[in-house]
């Protein structure tokens, strides 16, 4: 008997309870949308009423993608731990090729870059006087270049670069030796040289991977050192180097490697659109 009025006031005391908290999950719930309704209509999003569309958030982002997005580039090549134990004392570790003909290759490279490259035709089209300060910038956009095109070939490309770069230096060295300028002013102009070709890089990274626009500035700071009174001749060399990446794209990376055979496409062509189909270079069994 006296079991009885004790559950009916504990069924009381439960149902409340339960009321009490459906009652505040609905309250939250309204104040949920409530608060949803508003940041859409703060957004700029017109919706008649939150249960009819559902707002979305915004995205942007400043993530820069590569000139060419190839399934290489996204993964990183696995390397054991002991070639990165040996990397990180500054060796190279093992190559999937025999380093020095990676070495000739790009000896080869850069003996593209210097010799089959018409000087006199960028002298002329860009107003630069011909002096060995003038004849390092354009090289040095050609290098670049080949930079570029072979950070996609992963360890073996990266070490390719270095000797293009060393080899480049070696090239300047001796013409200015050649030039007849002393040992002193030799020492200065190789750094400053040397602090122009670095600065370059990083500004025409930083263009190839955005809009024409900061690649024009590029070019404007280091190509015309920021003295390019015709902005035509600014607008040749951009459109250059846009066609002559796409068109080194198109080259294979492996045999690149092995010949480092590069052709340029002229300054001047009537078909600037136009990607020409490049012959496979011929080497034999040693890669040469």
């Amino acid at each position: 008997m006296y079991r009885r009025p004790l559950q009916s006031v504990v069924r009381k005391i439960i149902n409340v309870s339960a009321s009490r908290a459906t009652y505040g999950k609905a309250l939250e719930q309204e104040a949920c949308l409530a608060r949803t309704f508003i940041a859409c209509q703060l957004v700029g999003t017109t919706t008649t009423s939150p249960f009819q569309t559902q707002c979305r958030t915004l995205h942007s982002t400043s993530q820069l993608f590569n000139v060419k997005e190839t399934p290489q580039a996204a993964t990183e090549e696995e390397v054991g731990a002991f070639t990165k134990v040996i990397e990180a004392m500054g060796f190279t570790g093992p190559l999937k090729y025999n380093k020095w003909k990676i070495k000739i290759a790009a000896l080869r490279m850069y003996t593209c870059c210097v010799e089959r490259v018409n000087y006199d035709e960028f002298f002329e089209k860009c107003s630069l006087p011909d002096t060995l300060n003038s004849w390092f910038l354009v090289a040095q956009l050609h290098v670049w270049m080949c930079l570029v095109r072979m950070r996609q070939q992963g360890r073996e490309g990266k070490y390719m670069c270095r000797y293009i770069v060393h080899s480049m230096w070696e090239d300047v060295e001796q013409r200015s030796k050649i030039m007849g300028i002393d040992a002193i002013h030799r020492k200065e102009s190789m750094r400053a040289m040397t602090e122009t070709f670095y600065a370059a890089i990083f500004g025409y990274d930083e263009g190839i991977l955005s809009d024409d626009g900061v690649l024009a500035a590029a070019l404007w700071r280091n190509m015309f050192n920021r003295q390019c009174e015709d902005p035509r001749q600014l607008e040749l060399i951009l459109e250059y180097v846009r066609k002559q990446m796409q068109f080194i794209d198109t080259l294979d990376g492996e045999d690149l490697l092995l010949t480092g055979e590069v052709k340029w496409r002229p300054l001047l062509e009537k078909d600037a659109q136009s990607i020409l189909k490049v012959p496979t270079p011929t080497y034999n069994d040693a890669g040469l």
